[in-house]
């Protein structure tokens, strides 16, 4: 019996055209359920625009950040299977179907989109700053996780929808930072986690500063690995754990 998909598209001031043109080829190709386009900030008459290629347009006048977009869209799908992929179509439509595969087929609970695996197969590349800080944060978040793997950061994942109400109410990160937050946590609760290499084609007009996200993913992977030590009931972080703000959660602000 087949599963159903749904998949999130987390938007901050997109190209029209081009994100027009990625979601009609995921509906021809995926055939997906529901596509939701969680869209932050947008500008006069793009919704509406969206809207007319029979997807769910969900707005807000700011920038929330990807990982608040992401999870808002998730909350939103009642399919066997959530998937997002970034607006800008860096993950091509058949790799992406092939990161849906391993949850469709239950073979595992969480899919990871992987740039950095030796599999992959990479069309253009990123500046060599991006590629330097990107490969020393993947080399990093494998020391310090449960979960080893060449790429944590990379724009398509899918999870099992009974997944995702595990996890879900430990995901606290708004911004690019979710994704290394999502990983930690999935591993801690014992998850089936499938790297899976995709091509990948790096896109112009990235809305990421290089300096400034590195500096914030290396927070937040010190934070993921602290809250991932806390569900394996580790001492010393559930002691830790009492000195500190309880923050709240991404799902319980989208309430």
């Amino acid at each position: 019996m087949s599963r159903s998909v749904g998949v999130v598209l987390p938007a901050y001031r997109p190209d029209v055209s081009q994100l027009g043109t990625y979601i009609t080829d995921i509906q021809n190709a995926l055939t997906p359920e529901t596509v939701v386009v969680e869209l932050d900030a947008p500008r006069d008459g793009v919704p509406a625009k969206l809207a007319s290629l029979s997807v769910d347009v969900e707005t807000v006048p700011y920038r929330r950040g990807k990982g608040a977009a992401i999870t808002a869209g998730f909350e939103r799908l009642d399919t066997d299977v959530l998937a997002f992929a970034d607006a800008d179509g860096s993950t091509p439509v058949a790799s992406l179907d092939e990161v849906l595969d391993p949850v469709r087929s239950r073979r595992a609970d969480l899919a990871v989109g992987s740039r950095r695996h030796p599999d992959a197969e990479v069309a253009s590349h990123q500046t060599f700053a991006r590629r330097f800080l990107g490969d020393g944060f993947a080399w990093l978040a494998g020391q310090l996780l449960d979960a080893s793997l060449y790429d944590y950061q990379c724009g398509a994942k899918a999870i099992d929808a009974t997944a995702w109400e595990r996890v879900r109410d430990h995901l606290y990160e708004p911004g690019f930072a979710w994704d290394v937050e999502l990983i930690a946590i999935a591993a801690a609760l014992d998850q089936r986690i499938e790297e899976v290499p995709i091509a990948w084609e790096d896109q112009p007009g990235s809305t990421v500063s290089p300096i400034r996200t590195s500096i914030d993913l290396f927070q937040a992977l010190l934070t993921a690995r602290h809250r991932s030590k806390q569900l394996r009931n580790d001492s010393f972080h559930t002691a830790l754990a009492e000195h500190l703000d309880e923050p709240t959660a991404l799902v319980e602000k989208d309430r």
